[in-house]
């Protein structure tokens, strides 16, 4: 892919240190991604009337098979080599993405679950939860996110996430109120 990797200084002239981090950084993009066809790498000196020093700005623009552009927008900062490595870094976090999905693999984010305090042991420090289907959850004063653990009691509604631990399952990351009931 270097060979189809294109920089352009715009408003400044070309540096070759800069150049040169701005190829290393590019050839590590395809880590995240194989079919990456070509590369186009835009720094300019930006023209900001009521700052003072200079401020640059960089944008990346990455071609893959069966995909539209994937582009970065204009990363500024006052130090080239900065707004270099966070252009980059925003467009190889898309790259990375668009090849999850190419490959067909999706992030799956874990769904809260719904139920009620069955019991609380407050001078231990652990409870228990009542789901809507009926299961028992181990919860510990840890465990509660919103209010404090002093604060639940039996019947109140809450929202946790199930979390295979020893002992079985368990609910992590517990708070209070009636989140889309």
């Amino acid at each position: 892919m270097q060979g189809n990797l294109q920089i352009t200084f715009r408003d400044m002239p070309p540096s070759e240190a800069l150049e040169a981090r701005i190829r290393e950084k590019v050839a590590k993009l395809e880590q995240f991604h194989p079919n990456i066809t070509s590369c186009r790498v835009t720094v300019e000196e930006a023209h900001r009337h009521q700052q003072q020093g200079r401020h640059f700005g960089v944008r990346v623009e990455v071609h893959v098979p069966g995909h539209d552009a994937i582009v970065s927008r204009f990363h500024h900062h006052e130090d080239p080599y900065v707004a270099v490595r966070d252009a980059i870094g925003a467009v190889r976090r898309r790259v990375e993405e668009t090849w999850r999905e190419t490959r067909g693999e999706v992030k799956v984010h874990a769904t809260p679950q719904h139920g009620k305090v069955a019991r609380v042991m407050a001078e231990e420090g652990f409870g228990f939860i009542e789901s809507s289907d009926g299961r028992e959850f181990y919860f510990s004063r840890e465990n509660v996110v919103h209010p404090s653990f002093d604060q639940l009691g039996p019947g109140v509604d809450v929202q946790f996430f199930e979390e295979m631990a020893g002992e079985g399952s368990q609910a992590r990351r517990v708070s209070a109120g009636r989140h889309g009931f």
